[in-house]
């Protein structure tokens, strides 16, 4: 076999596990959510059900506030979108475009915050909400995801890639850098503003340990932490198939998202990467 041919076929057995990889949770979370709870604790387990109870289904929304965590979930996710891009789009532009004082210097001190482990601010940022009186409102679950350093990174990248002179003819006909992103960058960055916007949704979508600490109404959950104790029956056993249920159900709004739009990831992420 050609040296070429041994590569191509090593590379797409790489991409076969990896995608295996990502995808068994995901077919375990569906094929857990059609069981009953005897097949579920049946040992060896079985890979398909030997009966498709959908009834599951039926069980998750009855059994708990599962709307009312979608739609705590929405409300704070179009939140954090709208404020966390016009932030981002207008932190990226200055350190794309305009010159001032220690602009480098700062830049770094964005990027750096990529590498502190959230779990190290989330005393700190309790605290600073305690302290406001923010328990169980939606100021609590909105304000740290306001700002997202790797959302500036990328948006920076890309507005990077705008000639420089395209910049400076528009400045010298006296366009204003306001109408000058609104005119020229932002259309021509739409891609990778889809894309900053999509990953803040599914970053409010997965994240589960803020919004248990901040919320500790049944009213205010959102599905991360609202499914964690909502099928337990009276016994205290966790009912596994119906949280798998509700699970499969609060994950298809992120699954249609990326379908639809995943163009607009793909090509936002490949213009943010390529020039530094």
């Amino acid at each position: 076999m050609k040296p070429q041919s041994m590569s191509n076929l090593f590379r797409y057995f790489l991409l076969s596990l990896s995608a295996a990889i990502i995808l068994v949770p995901f077919y375990w979370m569906i094929n857990t959510s059609l069981k009953t709870n005897a097949e579920i604790l049946r040992i060896p387990p079985t890979l398909f059900p030997s009966e498709f109870r959908f009834q599951n289904f039926a069980d998750a929304i009855v059994k708990a506030p599962i709307l009312t965590y979608l739609l705590n979930t929405v409300v704070v996710a179009l939140s954090v979108v709208a404020i966390s891009t016009v932030v981002s789009v207008l932190a990226a532009f200055a350190f794309a475009r305009l010159n001032f004082r220690g602009k480098q210097i700062l830049f770094i001190v964005i990027l750096g915050t990529m590498m502190v482990p959230q779990e190290m601010l989330i005393i700190t940022n309790f605290m600073t909400i305690a302290d406001l009186g923010w328990m169980n409102t939606w100021q609590a679950l909105i304000a740290p995801y306001c700002i997202n350093a790797f959302n500036i990174y990328l948006l920076r990248q890309t507005f990077k890639q705008v000639p420089d002179e395209l910049y400076l003819a528009s400045k010298v006909d006296g366009v204003s850098n306001f109408r000058f992103l609104r005119k020229i960058m932002l259309p021509l960055s739409k891609s990778t503003i889809v894309t900053v916007m999509i990953l803040s949704v599914i970053w409010i979508w997965d994240t589960y340990a803020w919004p248990s600490l901040v919320t500790t109404k049944d009213s205010m959950r959102l599905v991360s932490n609202g499914l964690q104790n909502a099928f337990t029956n009276d016994s205290g056993r966790i009912q596994y198939e119906i949280q798998m249920a509700a699970s499969t159900l609060v994950i298809l709004p992120l699954v249609f998202l990326f379908l639809m739009l995943k163009k607009y990831i793909i090509s936002g992420m490949v213009k943010g990467g390529i020039k530094g």
